[in-house]
């Protein structure tokens, strides 16, 4: 089964302060967690891919009528959470990809203690049959 896990950042649980604000040793920190977390699980054979995303100020929004498509700055959130990167993985069972989750949001943030942020767990589904399938 495989799982989209969308890693956000913004407000958590932990109140921790955004990213930009910590001290380089804390961000080294998370960023040498998340490698590793990576590591274990392309060993374990359960990762596909994993990757940050840049942030909402160079991203664009397309929108076309099949003619001239037209491109916007964007997305512009409405709240201070903004998608911060995913993981893709393939495992056995809801329960693994939960369990995975779980260690995503724990990673360590400021002085070490957990970030809790939050993450989108989400199946990723196979498009639908059709007729000359």
């Amino acid at each position: 089964m495989r799982f989209m896990l969308l890693q956000t950042y913004g407000p958590t649980a932990s109140d921790a302060p955004p990213m930009t604000e910590w001290t380089a040793s804390d961000v080294h920190a998370h960023i040498a967690f998340q490698q590793e977390l990576n590591a274990r699980l392309a060993e374990l054979g359960e990762l596909i891919d994993a990757v940050g995303l840049a942030g909402p100020e160079v991203a664009r929004i397309v929108t076309s009528d099949g003619r001239t498509p037209v491109v916007t700055d964007g997305p512009f959130p409405e709240t201070k959470e903004l998608l911060a990167g995913y993981r893709l993985v393939d495992v056995e069972s809801w329960d693994r990809a939960l369990e995975i989750a779980a260690l995503v949001s724990a990673a360590p943030g400021p002085d070490g203690a957990p970030v809790q942020a939050p993450i989108e767990v989400r199946q990723v589904m196979g498009a639908p049959a059709t007729d000359d399938q």
